[in-house]
């Protein structure tokens, strides 16, 4: 049937009631006897009648939707991470009954992109949401907090923000790290560089200091030049060994390199090859995150597999929790990593 602009009022008329008893039909209560029910629900159904949003957001109802909001510069289609990331909090969300609203913010210190997310919240558009990407301490996501609303975050550690309306969800990078530096060692490696991450971010930081520590632990020196500058994309990890081949010499590379994730040791290995210089014979690469491609991908990656499904349940599933229980405790939750072997990483 057609479908009508059909309001409230109009129901209540066509069903001879007021419009209070249509509101308790549509509310299911269970005041309203079954004869007046069955006749309010024949119109409904009768004209397509859907109870208007506003309104039920007014009265103080759930919205049943949640923010997903991704804060990235450049093209979020490319990366299959990302894409692993929004299909599995979309197919979750859809198990609980709940829909997304997604949206990528360019520019986190642009006030009119800002503005559009306060907007998003304040209208009651969404009842919660989750941020992946921003940056460790984001003021905006920071006054949503304050403010009370119910937000989520990827990649997060601030101390004493213990509060009950936000979660978050990081890796283990401390252990990684460790064990990548660890794995490297027990093939006989000691000149080892890094690809850094996205310094501004949680996974930046935190994976360099743990290089750091891991380096120091194994007695093992860190050459200024073979830390190199990037961000969590293969683009940055390309440039980043463009510009250290432009500056050293053959005989001054390492003999091994750790990339801040699998889309930066893709491009760390595309910018080797391009110069001749071969993975592993010559210089090994390991990643992180055991991208879709990394097992196929030439020579296959050896990487640290993280559970990005099971991250995104949890996140999920917190974020859900905590809109319709009502936020009681602080919640952060850490994932941790298994080092696969395959053919990028090789024994001197």
């Amino acid at each position: 049937m057609k479908k009508t602009e059909t309001n409230s009022e109009e129901i209540a008329r066509l069903a001879g009631v007021s419009r209070s008893t249509v509101s308790r039909v549509i509310n299911n209560y269970s005041n309203v006897p079954e004869k007046t029910r069955a006749k309010v629900m024949k119109v409904i159904e009768q004209y397509n009648y859907v109870p208007n949003l506003s309104a039920q957001v007014l009265a103080g109802k759930k919205t049943k939707t949640i923010g997903l909001f991704f804060i990235d510069a450049g093209h979020v289609s490319g990366d299959m991470l990302s894409n692993l990331m929004i299909a599995s909090i979309i197919e979750y969300a859809s198990s609980f009954g709940y829909y997304v609203l997604t949206h990528i913010i360019r520019d986190s210190k642009d006030p009119k992109q800002v503005s559009r997310i306060k907007e998003t919240y304040l209208q009651r558009r969404v009842d919660g949401g989750i941020f992946i990407g921003a940056a460790n301490y984001e003021p905006f996501i920071e006054e949503l907090v304050t403010e009370g609303y119910m937000v989520a975050i990827v990649d997060q550690n601030l101390p004493g923000r213990n509060e009950p309306n936000r979660i978050v969800v990081n890796f283990d990078n401390e252990h990684s790290i460790n064990a990548a530096v660890d794995y490297l060692v027990s093939l006989n490696h000691s000149k080892i560089g890094i690809v850094n991450g996205d310094m501004k971010r949680y996974g930046g930081p935190s994976k360099y200091e743990a290089f750091v520590n891991a380096m120091s632990r194994n007695k093992l020196e860190i050459v200024r030049d073979w830390v190199l500058a990037g961000d969590f994309n293969e683009t940055s990890g390309y440039q980043a060994v463009k510009s250290l081949l432009g500056s050293c010499g053959r005989d001054q590379l390492p003999t091994a390199l750790i990339a801040a994730n699998d889309s930066v040791a893709f491009g760390v290995i595309r910018a080797l090859q391009e110069e001749g210089i071969s993975v592993p014979d010559d210089i090994s690469v390991i990643g992180f995150d055991d991208h879709a491609f990394s097992a196929r991908f030439q020579p296959s990656l050896t990487t640290f597999r993280m559970d990005f499904e099971c991250m995104m349940l949890k996140l999920t599933e917190l974020l859900i929790n905590n809109i319709e229980q009502g936020a009681k405790d602080f919640n952060k939750v850490m994932i941790q990593s298994q080092l696969i072997v395959r053919e990028s990483c090789k024994k001197l």
